[in-house]
């Protein structure tokens, strides 16, 4: 019996070539692109979970006035914690950014490179965390100058040689020192700490190799830069723990900043555990959430299609169903028979889906980011309810098919009365519809995405950032020398015809201040001014000028004001927003006022006409523009043309003065545009997700177009003889199409604008949605259903009514 099934199913797909090229396309297409998606968010949920001590570690943040939290902590703080509440059972500290450098392997001719993802670790970090060691001691990194290294670094330094026992020297801010390398570790890629070099923090407890920076001294309650977890005993209750440290800190702490201290569980830094959650987190559940929704969106469109053809086909078929149920055969028969039909559907659609997986998973690697397979689905439980989805779903339309076909009247199938039921027409009406509004939420959503990051890209930053060149300063070879070396680069620099103007700077637009910090009044400050955050620019006096900045009011420094010690600077300007949050009625007012910071006063010389140092996604920083010749960035602009000439010219300037040193450079446009990175990516994921689900409803409605033809041939032969055009004939089967897709646009429309005006209020200045948005949505989906059933309108239209009714 089952083999039967089998050949009738098999013979059925083969006789109706297009319907079964339309369903097990479609639905092959919808399992693709879930299984893809899917891959996404079993990754995401994944990230941080590998954990041996998951439950019990938990990140310290900081909790500002407003409600904001941020990861960087006095490295202080984590002793005395740890010495004061038995609920802790050990500490991990890391510093991120601080450790950034040049790295040159020790021997003749090794090359140097100059390393980001490196950082600082307490000697602990291998126990606290579970990152396999591949090679080495993990207890060594309690030594100080020691480094471990990862796989793939050890590999780039060492090539194939052992790099246990062999020296890296490491140059900072700290200065230029040597490490031993006694590990080299594996960090997976579903992890948010990610290093590829990892230097002892037990070398930072040395004044000695502090290079005269006392603010990163181990012990020190002050200066917040190192990332601080807590592993907890268990039955610990984190949120009274939180209070008491929140306390401790309130206590000790000399300036009362306000702050407090939250711990966050290490299981939720990657993605929140809800929507609501405001800590900070690196991932973003919101949009993980709505990846997997489009994911099941597009499936449910692939679902729609075969219960529309299977069913609107069934009249077909409804002779073989009569002659079945009189000869014998009960529902049950019928039902098992077109549910085997459909599993055969199915099986075919999620084969072909797996090989669509492997031919397209390069191309959606690239789009996300990551380096993903199907492998990936095992990362996360999150498989398990999705292949749950795919195969509920699939039962569930192929039951509905299944009973559709079964239920029909065998007397009324044999005498020839049976007819489209008004039931059987609303669901696929419906269903059409359930297609292209999910089809058209995804196109509005695209074009809004776009809008945004356009408006963002395209807006007037209150600078000017064309032809300016970043140039990373040197950080080999600072010796009696290099003073006289970098003076003599100077010269050199503005002797070029090219170079119209640089600056020194210790941050550039696109890139993080130096830093933020509080504790600011001036003589009309009110209590609870001095928690207000400022933050921090390091500028030379031609910063301005090279980027165009203007000044509201005042001067700029001069080139003796920045070369005065940081200790001994008595000067600062200000921007438009750190005159409105001192409480300055104008610009002019702050202009010789005196502000206090701490103990310190420092007069206000010069406000500078508010700009956008970073993204328009927030608002406008209140800035503190202090005077110091940083040579962390040098600004270099350029005239515009023959750019690589000028590159090479400047690079072998750059090694001349600065030997040992990578020649590493970025233009500040392109940084700049970096920051939207995030916006990009995502406009690109509904791009995709757009085209691909309004491709596959596009194939349903070919295919309903093509079985609408083929039923009202006999009517479509007698209004050519009665004399119909063939524009009133393409009119006629179009019409009915088109009303679906409309009534899909009016009801996308309200659904797009609620998700996207609630997606905009992440953005401090943002577009506001217009009409033209759904105009333009709209229009695009008409044409698409027009283009899409307009082949099979003029075909039918210009068919011989001679052969047409003949035919019949």
């Amino acid at each position: 019996m089952i083999r039967n099934y089998f050949k009738i199913a098999w013979r059925n797909l083969f006789r109706n070539k297009v319907y079964s090229f339309i369903n097990v396309g479609g639905l092959a297409m919808g399992i693709a692109a879930f299984l893809l998606i899917l891959e996404y968010v079993s990754f995401e949920k994944s990230v941080n979970q590998f954990h041996a001590n998951l439950p019990q570690i938990y990140r310290l943040l900081n909790f500002g006035q407003k409600g904001e939290t941020w990861t960087e902590i006095e490295p202080g703080w984590a002793a005395k914690a740890k010495q004061t509440f038995p609920e802790i059972k050990d500490f991990c500290r890391f510093a991120e950014g601080t450790a950034k450098g040049i790295v040159k392997r020790e021997g003749a001719n090794s090359e140097s490179f100059r390393e980001t993802e490196i950082g600082y670790a307490d000697g602990n970090f291998f126990d606290f965390f579970s990152f396999p060691i591949i090679n080495g001691d993990k207890s060594a990194l309690k030594k100080p100058k020691v480094v471990f290294i990862s796989k793939k670094t050890a590999v780039k330094y060492f090539s194939e040689q052992d790099p246990l026992g062999k020296t890296l020297t490491l140059s900072n801010q700290f200065g230029t020192l040597s490490y031993s390398v006694e590990g080299v570790y594996d960090i997976p890629a579903n992890s948010d700490i990610q290093f590829d070099m990892l230097f002892s923090l037990e070398t930072l407890a040395n004044p000695a190799n502090l290079n005269g920076n006392s603010w990163a001294r181990l012990d020190n309650t002050e200066s917040q830069y190192i990332n601080t977890y807590f592993l907890l005993n268990d039955q610990v209750n984190p949120a009274n723990l939180q209070s008491k440290l929140t306390a401790m800190r309130t206590s000790l702490k000399a300036d009362k900043d306000g702050v407090q201290f939250r711990l966050q569980p290490l299981k939720n830094i990657h993605l929140a555990d809800k929507l609501s959650d405001t800590y900070q987190t690196s991932g973003n559940l919101k949009y993980v959430y709505m990846l997997l929704i489009i994911a099941v969106l597009i499936l449910c469109i692939a679902w729609f299609n075969y219960i529309n053809l299977s069913t609107a086909h069934a009249l077909k078929r409804a002779n073989e169903v009569g002659v079945r149920k009189v000869i014998g055969a009960t529902p049950w028969n019928l039902i098992s028979q077109f549910l085997g039909e459909s599993a055969l559907v199915n099986m075919l659609s999620l084969s072909l889906a797996v090989v669509l997986v492997y031919l397209l998973q390069p191309l959606f690697n690239q789009l996300i980011g990551r380096e993903l397979t199907l492998e990936a689905l095992g990362n996360s439980p999150v498989w398990i309810a999705g292949l749950g989805v795919l195969f509920l779903g699939s039962l569930l339309s192929g039951i509905y098919t299944a009973y559709a076909l079964s239920n029909f009247n065998p007397v009324k199938i044999l005498k020839g009365n049976l007819s489209k039921t008004s039931k059987g027409i609303l669901l696929r009406k419906s269903l059409v519809v359930s297609q292209f509004t999910i089809s058209i939420v995804l196109i509005l959503v695209t074009i809004v995405i776009y809008t945004q990051l356009r408006f963002m890209q395209s807006q007037n930053l209150g600078m000017k950032t064309d032809q300016l060149l970043v140039v990373r300063g040197p950080e080999v070879g600072k010796d009696s020398t290099y003073k006289n070396r970098q003076a003599a680069f100077w010269n050199e620099l503005e002797q070029q015809s090219f170079v119209k103007d640089y600056s020194l700077s210790g941050t550039v637009p696109g890139s993080f201040f130096n830093f933020a910090t509080s504790g600011f009044t001036q003589p009309g400050s009110k209590a609870g001014d001095e928690l207000k955050p400022y933050f921090f620019a390091i500028i030379g006096d031609r910063y301005l000028n090279t980027y165009g900045i203007e000044l509201k009011a005042g001067r700029n420094f001069t080139e003796q004001e920045v070369k005065v010690d940081w200790d001994e600077n008595s000067k600062i300007l200000l921007n438009e927003k750190a005159v409105e949050q001192f409480g300055f009625r104008s610009a002019e007012e702050a202009i010789n006022n005196k502000v206090k910071w701490d103990e310190r006063f420092l007069e206000v010389i010069g406000v500078v006409k508010d700009y956008h140092h970073l993204g328009l996604q927030k608002a406008i920083n209140p800035i503190i523009f202090y005077p110091q010749n940083s040579t962390s960035y040098i600004t270099i602009k350029l005239t515009p043309d023959q750019i690589q000439n000028k590159m090479a010219k400047l690079e072998g300037m750059y090694k001349t003065f600065f030997a040992g040193n990578p020649f590493e450079y970025f233009f500040v446009d392109e940084n700049f545009n970096k920051q939207y990175f995030s916006e990009n990516q995502y406009g690109k994921i509904f791009t995709t997700a757009s085209v691909w689900a309004i491709f596959i409803a596009c194939m349903g409605l070919f295919g309903l177009a093509t079985f609408t033809v083929e039923t009202r041939t006999k009517e479509i032969g007698i209004r050519k003889v009665l004399g119909a055009s063939v524009a009133s004939i393409v009119g006629l089967l179009s019409f009915d199409f088109l009303k679906l897709v409309v009534a899909a646009i009016l009801i996308a429309s309200p659904l797009a604008w609620y998700f996207m005006t609630d997606w905009l209020k992440d953005f401090e200045y943002q577009i506001k949605v217009s009409w033209w948005i759904f105009a333009a949505g709209g229009a695009t989906a008409v044409i698409i259903a027009i283009l899409t059933i307009g082949f099979q309108s003029i075909k039918a239209a210009l068919m011989n009514p001679v052969k047409s009714l003949k035919s019949e």
